[in-house]
C-alpha cells in the first residue's frame, strides 16, 4: 500500500510516523502524539506473517480508550506504549476519534481477542509457530488445545503462565526468557493485563528479536472459553464495553464510568481541535 501522510491533517508526519509509514507502507493516523497504522485486520495479519518470514521482529500493542487514557495521563505510560513497533485501534471511540479530526482509520478495530484467532490461522498455513505466555491456571494450555483444534497444522513452540508477583521476582523473569530462548517461536503471544504484559515484553523481546510479540489481555480466556465474548453487533457499534462491565462489575465499572467515559470526552475534544487546525 502507498504510503501517504494523513497524521496531521496536511502537516508534516511525526518522526515515529514518518518511521512506520517507511517500515510498513501504510498510512499512519496520529491520537495522543502516537502513530496508529491504518490498515485493515486482514491486511494487518498479511503484514505481521510476511514480516515474520522476512525474519523481521516486532511489537504490537492494540490499544482501546483505556490504555489511551494512561497514555494521555502517565508519561511514563506514553512512553511505554511508543516503543511498540506497530499500534492498532482496538476500541471504536479511537475509530470515532480519527473521523472527527479528518485522519479517519479507514481499516477500522484490530483488537486482540480477534487476533489471537486470526494471527495463528495464517501462522497455520505459512508454518510459523506460536509460545502462549500468560493466561491464570490452565487458560493456556486450553487455548493451545482449541487452536490446534481449528488449525491442525499449528506448531505451538511452547506455553508459560508466570505466577502471580512474577514482575518482582528477577529469576522468574529469567526463566522466562530461558523457556523462551529454548522455544525459539515466530510469535508470542502475551495475555497478561495492562501495562504488566507490556512491560514484560520490554524485558524480554531482545530474547528473540525475530520474533513478533503481541499483547492481548485477556484474550486466552476468550478462546477458552472462561469470557464470553459480546455479541458481534456490540462489537461493531462500539458497545461491546457495556457487555463487559455488566461480566464484571466489581472491577469494570468504576474503570469504564469513572475514568473512561470522561476520558473520551477529552479525546473527541482534542479531534475536534485537530479539525479545526488549532
Amino acid at each position: 500500500m502507498a504510503s501517504h501522510d494523513r497524521s496531521h491533517h496536511g502537516s508534516a508526519p511525526s518522526a515515529a510516523a514518518a518511521d512506520r509509514m517507511e517500515r510498513f507502507g501504510v498510512d499512519v493516523v496520529e491520537l495522543e502524539g502516537l502513530p496508529f497504522l491504518d490498515v485493515d485486520p486482514p491486511g494487518f495479519v498479511e503484514l505481521v506473517i510476511s514480516e515474520c518470514r522476512a525474519g523481521r521482529g516486532g511489537w504490537v500493542i492494540t490499544p482501546n480508550t483505556d490504555i489511551l487514557r494512561q497514555v494521555h495521563e502517565d508519561p511514563q505510560i506514553h512512553e511505554l506504549v511508543a516503543e511498540a513497533d506497530a499500534l492498532v485501534a482496538d476500541g471504536m471511540p479511537l475509530i470515532w476519534a480519527s473521523r472527527l479530526q479528518r485522519t479517519p482509520l479507514h481499516g477500522g478495530r484490530i483488537c486482540g481477542s480477534d487476533l489471537i484467532f486470526s494471527i495463528p490461522a495464517a501462522a497455520a498455513r505459512a508454518g510459523l509457530s506460536l509460545y502462549l505466555l500468560g493466561g491464570a491456571g490452565d487458560t493456556g494450555e486450553k487455548t493451545a488445545r482449541e487452536l490446534v483444534g481449528r488449525h491442525p497444522t499449528l506448531r505451538i513452540a511452547g506455553m508459560h503462565s508466570p505466577p502471580f508477583g512474577f514482575e518482582k521476582r528477577p529469576a522468574e523473569i529469567e526463566e522466562m526468557r530461558a523457556k523462551l530462548i529454548e522455544a525459539a517461536p515466530d510469535i508470542v503471544f502475551v495475555a497478561l493485563s495492562f501495562p504488566k504484559g507490556e512491560r514484560l515484553i520490554r524485558q524480554l523481546r531482545d530474547a528473540l528479536p525475530k520474533a513478533w510479540w503481541i499483547g492481548v489481555g485477556a484474550a486466552f480466556d476468550f478462546v477458552a472459553g472462561a469470557i464470553e465474548r459480546a455479541p458481534e453487533w456490540m462489537q461493531r457499534t462500539g458497545t461491546e464495553w457495556i457487555f463487559r462491565m455488566v461480566q464484571d462489575p466489581k472491577r469494570l465499572v468504576r474503570r469504564y464510568l469513572v475514568h473512561d467515559l470522561p476520558y473520551a470526552g477529552v479525546l473527541f475534544a482534542d479531534a475536534a481541535r485537530r479539525r479545526l487546525g488549532r
